[in-house]
């Protein structure tokens, strides 16, 4: 009797005409699922609790009839597409009661190990299930979750598997509706439940350590070969397998210790040192004998431990200062102590002067009994001019065991302070200066020391700069060629005032020649004069002297030969150099020297017209 639709036929005929215009409903198909109502054609369900996991659609056929006229009844089809909705009324059902499962104890935490499935008939939301697994035996070694995809439950490992500890586990699993219709709580619970049992495989495993970390203490300076300690790993499979040791080296720092392979015991192999290393921390590998492949690790901690080598030492500064005015009891410094040793729990120091130290009346040491001490001064005063620095020995020594003491040499310096005890100065140039010298006038005079000596520096360098200046003026200036010099010239004739080979070019000079203005060094050479015979003419015999004296570069008169890199184009007498004469007198024309004067009368006699040079009146 519920509700499905209506369906309305129109007639054309009047209807206030006889029943032609009045409608009749039928069902032609669909009993007995549907029924319809032939006055109004409202469509209900024929039968209680229709399930659509039966059947999902159905095709109603319905007829529509009119009720009289002429021609009869006249009448009209239509066919309903009718759809059930799901709704959740069924319970999710596992198809068995037990599921077993075979798991090997090496699955991994976290790893699927197997799959079970409920069913549940209705479609969409409403078919999704919920897996839990009821409280009990595998509650804590197995999770389950639900696969969205297919509905299945998806059992998880939560923690290894041991086949020697535990070789089976049994636990139920329920399976329950997400979405729950409040409609149908009375049809029954809508949920169901399954046991599930696993059986651990048993597979082969690597060795198990008995503690999954090691810690080890060793005191610093142990003898080489000492052990300190062991590892312990064992085969729990059946038939175990011996294990062999090895350190898994992977820095320098592994090569301290070294590991029996069989016993697993850990010795030093070299002398440790808590100050460059205070932990050592590497891994040691177990394998089996059986099979080497399979091997577990484990990590192993060193801690090296102190031995009280080093003495305490004071902690900086070394050096403190008292006022010339301070007064007995005055404390001018506290200090502290320093060890290089690792310091345990409750370490004391304590501070005293030393024995030569203790007759001493200048200063003192009180020990404040909490690892500090104070430097007090035992005299009314200090005077620099007396003495300025003081040195006091100060003896720190420590609790451990054995006890180490050290003696620090500090450094006290006297300076000048004020009423407050504000330092002023403290150096020792201070000392000597006058006593009614403010520091404000000291500061003046430096000042004005300072600035006369950088006056005196720029008025020499300015001085040497414009030397320099003028110097290179001078030589770099090559417009002219001029010479600078400060002597007089001779005249014409002095050959000695300047040297003339500044005029000389270059590129004419040749080395091998000699220069014949100055005396040469060469020894004279001895000439072979042939003998003269009486009836000799005196003209060949000067002749051939002169001709032996021409070529003797040793004999005077020195000729000097000078080329001039640039002459003069407007000189009439040209080149007045004699060089080569003897070869171009013929080519030359020496009649302009009697035009001269008195000077040149001589060259031009000689250079003149051979009638008029008399070679007898030479001499």
């Amino acid at each position: 009797g519920a509700y499905v639709l209506q369906v309305k036929a129109t007639d054309a005929d009047d209807p206030t005409y006889g029943n032609s215009a009045r409608v009749v409903y039928s069902i032609l198909q669909g009993q007995p699922y549907f029924s319809i109502d032939p006055k109004t054609g409202v469509i209900r369900t024929a039968l209680p609790n229709m399930d659509r996991e039966v059947k999902e659609q159905y095709q109603v056929l319905i007829q529509a009839k009119d009720m009289g006229g002429q021609l009869g009844g006249l009448a009209g089809t239509t066919t309903v597409n009718i759809t059930l909705t799901d709704v959740n009324d069924n319970p999710p059902r596992f198809p068995k009661s037990i599921f077993h499962l075979k798991v090997p104890e090496s699955s991994h935490v976290g790893s699927a190990i197997g799959r079970i499935r409920a069913v549940d008939p209705d479609f969409g939301k409403n078919a999704q299930i919920e897996y839990n697994i009821v409280p009990g035996d595998g509650g804590n070694l197995f999770d389950i979750t639900t696969d969205k995809n297919t509905q299945e439950g998806v059992i998880k490992l939560k923690k290894p598997l041991d086949f020697e500890t535990k070789k089976a586990y049994t636990f139920k699993v329920e399976a329950s509706n997400l979405h729950l219709d409040q409609r149908f709580h009375s049809v029954g619970p809508f949920k169901d439940t399954a046991t599930v049992k696993i059986n651990v495989l048993d597979m082969d495993e690597p060795p198990v350590f008995s503690k999954p970390m090691y810690t080890m203490d060793v005191y610093e300076d142990t003898p080489v070969g000492t052990i300190i300690g062991a590892v312990t790993a064992q085969d729990l499979d059946v038939g175990s397998s011996s294990v062999r040791y090895f350190i898994d080296w992977k820095n320098d720092g592994d090569s301290y210790f070294t590991i029996d392979a069989t016993e697993g015991t850990i010795a030093t192999n070299e002398l440790l040192d808590r100050e460059s290393t205070a932990q050592y921390n590497f891994s040691i590998i177990a394998s089996k004998v059986s099979n080497p492949l399979l091997t577990s690790k484990v990590n192993v901690i060193i801690n090296v431990l102190d031995v009280n080598e080093f003495p305490p030492e004071i902690s900086v500064p070394y050096e403190t200062s008292v006022c010339e005015n301070a007064k007995p009891g005055q404390v001018i410094q506290t200090v502290t102590a320093a060890d290089k040793d690792l310091s345990p729990a409750g370490q004391r120091f304590s501070f005293r002067l030393s024995p030569e130290a203790s007759n001493k009346p200048n200063f003192t040491v009180h020990d404040y009994r909490n690892n500090t001490a104070g430097i007090e001064a035992r005299r009314n005063g200090y005077s620099r001019r007396q003495q300025e620095l003081y040195f006091l020995p100060v003896v720190i020594e420590d609790s451990s065991y054995p006890v180490q003491s050290s003696t620090n040499t500090m450094t006290i310096r006297v300076c000048r302070c004020d009423a407050d005890g504000t330092i002023l100065s403290c150096n020792v140039e201070a000392i000597f200066l006058p006593v009614g010298l403010s520091t404000g006038a000291l500061i003046a005079i430096l000042l004005c020391i300072v600035i006369l000596l950088v006056i005196v520096v720029l008025y020499v360098a300015l001085r040497r700069q414009k030397k320099k200046d003028t110097l290179m003026t001078s030589k770099e200036d090559i417009r002219d060629n001029v010479i600078h010099y400060d002597d007089e010239g001779g005249g014409e004739e002095d050959t000695q005032a300047f040297d003339i080979g500044a005029l000389r070019n270059p590129k004419v000079i040749e080395d091998n020649k000699t220069r014949r203005d100055i005396k040469p060094d060469t020894l004279r050479f001895i000439r072979q004069r042939p003998s003269v015979e009486d009836n000799t003419d005196i003209r060949d015999f000067i002749n051939q002297r002169l001709q032996e004296n021409d070529v003797d570069p040793s004999a005077p008169p020195y000729d000097s030969l000078a080329t001039y890199a640039y002459e003069g184009n407007g000189s009439v007498a040209e080149s007045l150099s004699s060089i080569d004469s003897l070869t171009t007198e013929a080519d030359q024309d020496y009649d302009y020297l009697s035009d001269w004067g008195p000077r040149f009368k001589t060259l031009a006699d000689m250079f003149g017209e051979e009638e008029s040079y008399n070679p007898d009146k030479v001499t």
